[in-house]
């Protein structure tokens, strides 16, 4: 059985901007365009000011706990734009961004990793939030 994936909640601005992203790739360059499309059609959308502030938006940073290990990394969600290679950001257009985005703290996902394999994480803090910091306008 595949386990339930956890309800998602993102900002009407990230989501405005991603709809644009989206419609502005072809297909053939993005593998992962169609699980993005996905993910923000099954979201709810809610106004930037109503975003709960435990939620996963863009430039969301956000520490992670593998759950078979124990071991905790830091992540911050991030357009393709602001993905510059250094370690710590994610680009919303890599597998693992696109799984992110809308999670709350406490959810958990399936993480791929190479060669096939999946790691079970947990969102265990969004450290930072624009929402939260009264960043509407980003």
């Amino acid at each position: 059985m595949k386990p339930t994936r956890p309800e998602l909640i993102v900002s009407s601005l990230d989501a405005e901007r991603l709809e644009r992203l989206i419609a502005d790739l072809p297909d053939a360059t993005f593998p992962g365009k169609a699980a993005l499309e996905e993910e923000l059609t099954r979201a709810d959308i809610v106004a930037s000011e109503q975003m709960p502030p435990n939620v996963v938006s863009m430039n969301s940073r956000v520490r992670f706990q593998v759950l078979s290990s124990g071991e905790e990394f830091t992540l911050t969600l991030v357009y393709p734009q602001d993905s510059d290679g250094s370690p710590g950001k994610i680009s919303i257009l890599a597998p693992v961004g696109s799984a992110l985005l809308g999670l709350s703290q406490g959810d958990e996902i399936e993480w791929p990793m190479p060669a096939g394999r999946m790691l079970r994480v947990r969102v265990e803090e969004v450290i930072y939030q624009p929402e939260r910091a009264g960043e509407y306008h980003r």
